[in-house]
């Protein structure tokens, strides 16, 4: 008996050894963080490689020592027609949890996070298919003319031009909720990132330069002109925001900070049902703008409209919905100030009655 238990023992203890050891950059999928990432850097776009290529845009990923950046780049869609939806981060079940990236004939839900380049936080405007061509829109991409000739310019309107917050929910992050275009597309067959975009994001994980406690968020390498082309010569590094207005800066989860002064129930549950009124009263608008842009689509299709037509609809259609988005966004922080100071004047501590003034005794007559 005492045998046998050996004999596993041993062919147990062989099979941990021929067990293949994970690289310490290997990066962490389905990970859940208590620790929000960094903003995003600001960097400026590569110049486009070529026909066919699409901006693919940094962002923050997870490996076993922390957020790292992974370069933002030009890539060729593993098919004609594709367009891409960033990943993105989101605050859910009391921790930061990654929402993949993916391939798909509509951009989708990334969050509202404002990647830049034609990823205003909602839809895509740095180009659109034509049949089987690409045209690119010179307003947002950095384009060659005289090598990429399928071109246009169409201004974007921007709505979230100083926030550079890179994580949607939770303290701090991007209020953005799915529109019913984007969660049509959620449903649409997709595909993953290509093996260029992984061993991109691979390659990215094991530069000890672009982990965000070795950078603190301003990477050497911001983006590059071809997956994995860190030290190119078309390689960008990030720099200092021009506009002096930060995000705010990333917290670990909701928790209160030391010496913070005590939460009122009472209070917090009125703020949350005047959030949760306002939220709801969005969305019967976002609903209403929506339905309208639906019946447009309709009348179009059944005018059996052109597509050049068709594709100006959509764009004006994007931008009244980027539009609606800032306009909410800005009624949300109204009401979150208008809630910070009256958390403040409740929270401010009485000034003591002053001392009343003793009075003059007049000296009794001595008689």
């Amino acid at each position: 008996m005492r045998i046998a238990r050996l004999l596993c023992f041993l062919l147990l203890a062989i099979e941990l050894l021929t067990i293949p050891v994970q690289s310490r950059s290997q990066v962490v999928v389905g990970v859940s963080v208590r620790i929000g990432p960094p903003a995003l850097p600001v960097y400026e776009q590569p110049i486009c490689p070529g026909l066919g290529f699409l901006w693919v845009p940094g962002y923050w990923a997870y490996g076993s020592d922390g957020y790292f950046w992974v370069p933002g780049t030009w890539v060729e869609p593993p098919e004609v027609g594709l367009l891409w939806t960033p990943g993105y981060w989101a605050w859910e079940n009391d921790a930061y949890r990654w929402h993949a990236g993916y391939w798909g004939p509509e951009v989708g839900f990334y969050g509202g996070i404002n990647y830049g380049f034609g990823y205003t936080g909602v839809g895509f405007f740095g180009g659109s298919w034509r049949g089987r061509e690409f045209f690119y829109n010179r307003a947002v991409t950095n384009v060659n003319v005289t090598v990429v000739r399928s071109t246009y310019n169409t201004t974007v309107v921007n709505n979230t031009t100083v926030n550079r917050v890179s994580f949607n929910g939770g303290p701090g992050g991007v209020s953005a909720r799915p529109t019913s275009r984007e969660i049509t597309a959620e449903h649409q067959r997709h595909v993953t990132m290509t093996a260029e975009q992984s061993q991109h994001q691979q390659a990215a994980s094991s530069n000890r330069t672009l982990l965000a406690s070795v950078n603190h968020g301003r990477p050497d390498v911001a983006a590059s002109p071809r997956p994995g082309q860190f030290e190119s010569h078309g390689a960008v590094e990030a720099r200092t925001p021009v506009n002096p207005n930060r995000p705010p800066a990333n917290v670990r989860g909701p928790a209160a900070a030391p010496n913070a002064a005590p939460v009122n129930p009472a209070l917090e549950q009125k703020h949350q049902q005047q959030m949760d009124r306002l939220r709801q009263q969005q969305d019967q608008e976002r609903q209403r703008v929506e339905q309208k842009h639906q019946q447009e689509q309709q009348k179009l299709q059944q005018q059996a409209a052109d597509a050049n037509k068709q594709q100006d609809t959509q764009r004006r259609q994007q931008q009244q919905l980027q539009q609606l988005q800032q306009k909410h966004e800005q009624q949300q922080q109204k009401l979150q100030q208008k809630q910070q100071q009256e958390r403040q004047r409740q929270q401010k501590p009485e000034k003591p009655p002053a001392p009343s003034k003793p009075h003059d005794e007049k000296p009794t007559s001595q008689q």
